[in-house]
């Protein structure tokens, strides 16, 4: 699948799954071919004509393959002459929400996914040291003296926490322990920390940034196992009656 105006019409290079509806595997193979042919956020895909000579479905299976992509967040569809299905970005918000169905299928609490958050952050902060990227390390500086509360203080937390999943290197770890971190502040909307501790919170954050520059991995991983057992403390102490909330989709 090219952009708009580009590319010659083809099948679908995948074979439909016995089982699959008509939509999903279309839906499944233009994710495929997105991946395949490097499409960036903000390409336009081809136009509904276009996609129907191709994929030969009826205007209603390919509308629905479209709107499956749309509600996982992958692609946006624009109104109007000039609009249509466009790539998205991948977002760990959209990857969290729609996991919060199976969570919610599932009867998850909220005290099981902080409990999994738990567990996955030292494992993020180890890989990072390990790994220690430049132009990551570069970025860790900003946390290293932000030891202030302010204004700023949930965008600050929030950006450290996903750069330590990003330096880990692992893009399912990334996007799990991000999501889960989503799917947490969706439903709490403010910090879990009162603002007599968010200097202390800051300066804990800037100290594990430390540890990852220096590519200290025990101390890294150990720093962050802490800091979450604190977080995970702070929840319980907090919100009690959300430990046992079941994780709904928002």
């Amino acid at each position: 699948m090219a952009a708009t105006g580009a590319g010659n019409a083809a099948t679908p290079q995948r074979p439909v799954r016995r089982g699959d509806k008509v939509s999903e595997a279309i839906a499944r193979d233009i994710v495929r071919r997105i991946g395949a042919e490097g499409l960036v956020p903000g390409t336009q895909l081809p136009p509904e004509a276009k996609m129907l000579e191709e994929y030969r479905v009826g205007r209603g299976s390919l509308r629905e393959a479209l709107r499956i992509l749309e509600v996982h967040g992958l692609i946006s569809i624009k109104p109007g002459p000039r609009g249509g299905p466009t790539v998205d970005r991948v977002r760990t918000r959209n990857f969290g929400r729609m996991a919060s169905l199976y969570f919610q299928m599932d009867g998850v609490t909220f005290r099981e996914l902080i409990e999994a958050r738990q567990a996955m952050e030292p494992v993020l902060a180890r890989r990072a040291a390990e790994l220690r990227e430049p132009e990551h390390v570069a970025e860790l500086a900003r946390f290293e003296n932000l030891g202030r509360a302010d204004e700023e203080y949930l965008r600050h937390a929030g950006d450290f926490h996903q750069l330590v999943a990003l330096m880990s290197g692992n893009p399912i770890m990334s996007l799990f322990g991000q999501s889960l971190a989503d799917v947490v502040r969706d439903r709490v909307q403010d910090s879990l920390y009162p603002k007599s501790r968010r200097r202390e919170v800051l300066g804990t954050h800037g100290i594990i940034a430390r540890a990852i520059a220096a590519g200290d991995a025990d101390l890294a991983e150990r720093l962050m196992r802490e800091h979450m057992e604190d977080y995970v403390a702070q929840a319980k102490r907090r919100h009690p009656g959300l430990m046992q909330e079941v994780v709904d989709w928002r």
